[in-house]
C-alpha cells in the first residue's frame, strides 16, 4: 500500500482519509454533542480539548501540522478561552467569520500579488497548471468569503442550537459540495505526471 507508514519516514507520513476525517470531525462532534447535554460553555471547552488533542494526534502521526487546522486551532483557543473567561458566547460564534474571512482575504492577497497561496497547501496531491490552481485559488477565496457571511447570518438570526448544528451538519456538507463541483477544473488543468516526466528527459 502506498500508505504504509515505515518507521524511519515519519516525516513522510500522511494520515489515511478515515483517521483524517476522524481528527477533522471529533472536535466538531464533540462540540455538538455536549452542547446538547451541558450548554454552549461547556460545549467551547470540549472544543477547545478536543481540537489541541486533534493536532497533537496529526503532530505525533506525521510530524507536521497542515496550516489551515493549525490556523483554526489557534483561532478556537483563543476564540473559546475568551467565551470562556467573560462568559459571553458571541465570541465562540464569531470565530467562524473571522476565520473563514482571514483565509479568503489571504487567498485573494495571494492573488493580487501573482501567488497562488493554495499551491504549497495541495501541491503534493495535485500537479496543476498554473492558470488551474489561480481559478482554484479564486474560487475558494469567494468560498471561504461566503461561509464567513453565511455563519454571519446563522448566528444573529437562529438559536444557539441551531447555529451548532449548522456548524456541525450545514458546513461541511456544503464544503464538499463545493469541493465535488470543482472537478472539471481540476480536470481541465491536470498535468500528466507520466507524460511531464517523458517531456522532462
Amino acid at each position: 500500500m502506498s500508505e504504509k507508514l515505515e518507521p524511519a519516514g515519519r516525516g513522510d507520513r500522511a494520515l489515511g482519509p478515515v483517521l483524517k476525517l476522524t481528527v477533522e470531525l471529533g472536535p466538531l462532534l464533540a462540540f455538538f454533542l455536549v452542547n446538547a447535554r451541558a450548554g454552549i460553555f461547556a460545549a467551547t471547552f470540549a472544543y477547545m480539548v478536543a481540537t489541541v488533542a486533534a493536532l497533537a494526534v496529526t503532530w505525533f502521526l506525521v510530524r507536521r501540522l497542515p496550516i489551515m487546522p493549525l490556523v483554526t486551532g489557534v483561532f478556537v483557543v483563543a476564540f473559546g478561552g475568551l467565551t470562556l473567561l467573560l462568559q459571553d458566547e458571541l465570541f465562540i460564534k464569531m470565530k467562524p467569520t473571522i476565520v473563514n474571512a482571514l483565509f479568503g482575504m489571504i487567498l485573494i492577497g495571494g492573488l493580487a500579488f501573482g501567488k497562488s497561496l493554495l499551491k504549497p497547501v495541495l501541491g503534493e496531491a495535485l500537479m496543476l497548471e498554473d492558470a488551474g490552481w489561480d481559478k482554484l485559488t479564486f474560487r475558494w477565496a469567494l468560498f471561504f468569503l461566503f461561509l464567513a457571511a453565511l455563519n454571519e447570518i446563522v448566528w444573529r438570526n437562529f438559536s444557539t442550537q441551531f447555529w451548532v448544528s449548522f456548524k456541525v451538519f450545514g458546513v461541511m456538507p456544503l464544503t464538499l459540495l463545493f469541493a465535488a463541483m470543482q472537478l472539471p477544473v481540476i480536470r481541465t488543468y491536470l498535468i500528466d505526471q507520466k507524460n511531464s516526466e517523458n517531456g522532462d528527459r
